[in-house]
């Protein structure tokens, strides 16, 4: 057995953490697309409880998952208190959340992955929502669209999902971007 006693041991002792999310939808006629916040042009839109917002919606499981806080569906369950809800806000929540315990947002990268439609000029829209939101210069936000080849539901058009992974920073209440009441 080693004994290591520079190492660290307790999850509050590290000032780095790591996470990852994902989340898929299916798409239907009818409904509103939205991605990072800005309403795509499209025929079709996800089948969710809330906005369906896939790539905020990884985003938020990557942050509460760094943080040791759960998953989206522990924090926003599908109740009529979330219906329809806007993933933005829900978003700002979570970062009030990590923000309790001096976590701070680093840096994202995420990719969404979609047959149609094509993403790339609504990158940098969402880039500067997302990155409003979570207390960070565009820059630390990396998002990616990518199609699935025409391969299962993504790539026939019948869905549309996101990964995003995250690092998160323990930050003194002193230099926290959100200020804590």
């Amino acid at each position: 057995m080693l004994n290591l006693p520079h190492m660290l041991r307790t999850p509050d002792e590290l000032s780095i953490k790591v996470g990852h999310g994902y989340d898929i939808h299916r798409l239907v006629e009818g409904r509103k697309l939205i991605l990072g916040g800005i309403e795509i042009p499209f025929q079709k839109g996800p089948d969710a409880h809330s906005d369906g917002d896939v790539l905020v919606h990884a985003l938020i499981d990557a942050i509460l998952g760094a943080a040791g806080k759960g998953d989206i569906g522990k924090h926003f369950p599908n109740t009529p208190k979330y219906k329809n809800a806007d993933s933005m806000k829900l978003l700002d929540y979570v970062m009030q959340l990590v923000a309790e315990r001096e976590w701070k947002v680093t840096n994202i990268d995420a990719t969404i992955i979609a047959e149609k439609p094509k993403l790339g000029k609504f990158v940098a829209k969402m880039k500067e929502n997302i990155a409003k939101t979570v207390g960070i210069e565009a820059s630390m936000v990396n998002i990616k669209a990518a199609t699935n080849e025409g391969l299962d539901a993504i790539g026939e058009g019948r869905a549309i999902a996101a990964h995003a992974v995250v690092i998160i920073q323990l930050v003194p209440r002193s230099r926290h971007p959100f200020q804590l009441s």
